[in-house]
């Protein structure tokens, strides 16, 4: 027998009963139907002062009404036997700024006093993620892409502290970039003492002397940090904290703590899951005095959440894979709730994401990274076999690309900030609450001012 499926008629605005076609719909649907004007000026450039000043419009979407409040009145619209799951996954400062070798391009006249600096000329690498460890091999976006091709060798740092060589390059424009291992300079315990060190090492009362402190730990008789941990820490040292493109302002010192939530944990993310920002721990504390529970999952933020979409036709787009984890007990949390008929509320879309996901996982025998999409253009749906839809504890890799159609599994609730026109994280609220509903809401936002994108204002779907 022929199952139904929500259907939505781009051309009608409306929702319809029919067989699945289409991924998730009878009828594909239109980027361009997820447009709207946004003023450049509403577009947030600075975080506000106090985290939870920010203004919340309240959306329900049974009835498609709306209501604006503030932020600090979340905890009094949540349920109390909610279970509220945030990602805790921490933004690491994942851009670059280096000079590339001149090995792989053209050569310049040397009568030019411009060829040096064409050969060897200003480079941004933003990493979006790791691929190994040993040898240290990174997926990231370069500028200017045009001029550096496989086997260009890149530089980092003052004085080179970084060196990495391009090896490969994907369908999109992505580099795959392989790191050399982090050469620390000899500095013994008694010349950083006297601050003898090399002007590039900073001393032990300096902030940013991680490598320093590194090779002093271990020349004192200190385990010898890991490769690994040498790296990261020469990225928190020359690296800047990679701002989304429409914060037309460099990074500051300050962003270091504003665009990372304050329970950031897990280390990976190449930007913030922006839903969280809005949190203090006076927020968490009020959460936690009504008994509402909690969990935590964590999704590293990559190219999958903020990868532009390139087609016209919402199905034929993919999604990048992004790392995820899910420990025992918050799958635990979540089971219980589910088992309950508690409602689970997601903080951000990336919480949705993994935790739809890792649902969609439980009930095929032989889960793969690559099963994003919910169904092909001919697959139609299973009767449900037991621990289908169950969110068990795990990692792997996640590229579930939710839009109008999808059937939620887990989330009854979400918070999320305000997103791009044709976006995919924009197409996941209107699958969410209904593309009419949310774009009306979105219209309503920009009549009233509210602030936009990553630093700016947010929603509560229910």
């Amino acid at each position: 027998m022929q199952a139904a499926f929500p259907r939505y008629g781009s051309s009608r605005g409306q929702w319809a009963a029919g067989p699945a076609a289409c991924p998730y719909n009878q009828e594909c649907v239109l980027v361009s139907d997820f447009h709207y004007d946004l003023p450049e000026e509403l577009i947030a450039q600075e975080p506000l002062a106090d985290r939870a000043d920010s203004r919340l419009l309240h959306l329900k979407a049974a009835t498609g009404r709306f209501q604006d409040r503030q932020f600090r009145e979340l905890p009094d619209l949540l349920r109390s036997d909610d279970l509220v799951v945030f990602n805790n996954t921490r933004v690491f400062p994942a851009r670059l700024y280096g000079r590339r070798g001149g090995l792989r391009a053209q050569a310049v006249s040397q009568r030019n006093p411009a060829a040096r600096d064409f050969l060897h000329g200003r480079i941004e690498v933003l990493l979006t993620r790791q691929l190994r460890q040993e040898p240290n091999e990174w997926e990231c976006l370069v500028r200017p892409g045009r001029k550096i091709g496989v086997g260009e060798h890149l530089f980092f740092g003052e004085q080179d502290e970084l060196q990495a060589e391009v090896i490969g390059r994907g369908g999109f424009g992505e580099r795959t970039i392989r790191f050399e291992p982090v050469k620390v300079p000899t500095v013994t315990a008694q010349d950083a003492r006297m601050g003898h060190a090399p002007a590039r090492i900073p001393t032990l009362r300096q902030a940013q002397g991680r490598l320093s402190r590194a090779k002093i730990a271990r020349d004192m008789g200190h385990p010898r940090p890991s490769s690994h941990e040498e790296f990261f820490e020469l990225v928190e040292e020359i690296g800047h904290v990679p701002l989304p493109p429409y914060i037309s302002r460099p990074d500051s010192a300050g962003d270091r703590e504003r665009y990372q939530t304050v329970y950031a944990r897990e280390r990976g993310s190449v930007a913030a899951p922006t839903a969280g920002l809005h949190f203090t721990p006076e927020i968490l504390a009020r959460i936690r005095e009504r008994g509402i529970e909690t969990a935590e999952i964590t999704l590293h933020v990559g190219l999958g959440t903020f990868q532009p979409v390139r087609v016209e036709r919402v199905e034929d787009h993919a999604l990048h894979a992004e790392a995820y984890s899910i420990s025992e007990e918050a799958a635990g949390k979540i089971g219980r709730a589910r088992s309950e008929k508690r409602r689970v509320v997601a903080v951000g879309t990336t919480t949705v994401r993994t935790l739809e996901y890792a649902a969609r996982q439980s009930g095929d025998p032989h889960p793969s990274a690559s099963s994003g999409q919910a169904f092909s253009r001919t697959e139609r749906p299973r009767n449900r076999t037991r621990g289908e839809g169950e969110v068990r504890a795990g990692t792997g890799e996640a590229n579930l690309f939710i839009y109008p159609g999808y059937k939620f599994q887990v989330v009854g609730a979400l918070l999320t900030n305000f997103h791009l026109p044709q976006s995919t994280l924009l197409m996941l609220a209107c699958a969410f609450a209904g593309r009419v509903n949310v774009l009306r809401a979105y219209e309503h936002a920009v009549r009233e001012r509210y602030r936009f994108y990553s630093y700016g204002d947010c929603m509560f779907l229910e």
